[in-house]
């Protein structure tokens, strides 16, 4: 019973609309574009140029030094290694689509990330003026604000009339 009241409560870490059941990754409308993402960065990293040296390497070394009439012989030297190159001339034709696609993913995410960041930036233009405007309301209503000296003064003078008044009263 208290599996089902945990699964029936309301979730507070997201946004009522934002609310979805759990999709897992390999599902989705963008499945392809994840795809060719990790396509593109596998090709990118040193390992994949590595790895592709080696299997290069060992393909012409092992085709180089297998005998003539040997069946297990399966790429001629003499013809220019052509199956490695037809190998290599599809892996370079899948692989430079796939990281167009992944790049255009990624200036896709960038505008909305400059789009996100230029509304950020016009709403903190707008609130610093807003807070500009507020700042200088206050010093025009703080100096229009009587100070402690201005009091002094005033309740001195105030208090010299008094006594020239009281003067004047007792000489009359």
């Amino acid at each position: 019973m208290a599996r089902a009241d945990r699964r029936d409560s309301v979730r507070l870490d997201a946004p009522k609309g934002l609310r979805t059941p759990f999709v897992p990754r390999w599902q989705g409308r963008d499945r392809f574009g994840r795809f060719t993402e990790a396509i593109a960065r596998g090709m990118g990293t040193p390992w994949f140029l590595l790895v592709l040296s080696i299997f290069v390497a060992a393909w012409m070394t092992y085709n180089s030094l297998a005998e003539a009439n040997d069946w297990w012989r399966f790429d001629s030297q003499a013809l220019g290694f052509t199956v490695l190159t037809l190998i290599l001339s599809l892996q370079a034709s899948y692989a430079a689509p796939l990281i167009l696609l992944a790049q255009n993913r990624q200036d896709d995410r960038d505008r909305v990330q400059i789009e996100q960041d230029r509304q950020r930036a016009e709403r903190n233009l707008a609130d610093t003026e807003y807070l500009a405007r507020e700042v200088v309301a206050l010093r025009l209503a703080i100096k229009d604000m009587a100070t402690k000296d201005f009091i002094r003064a005033e309740l001195r003078s105030l208090l010299e009339e008094l006594d020239a008044d009281r003067e004047e009263s007792r000489e009359r």
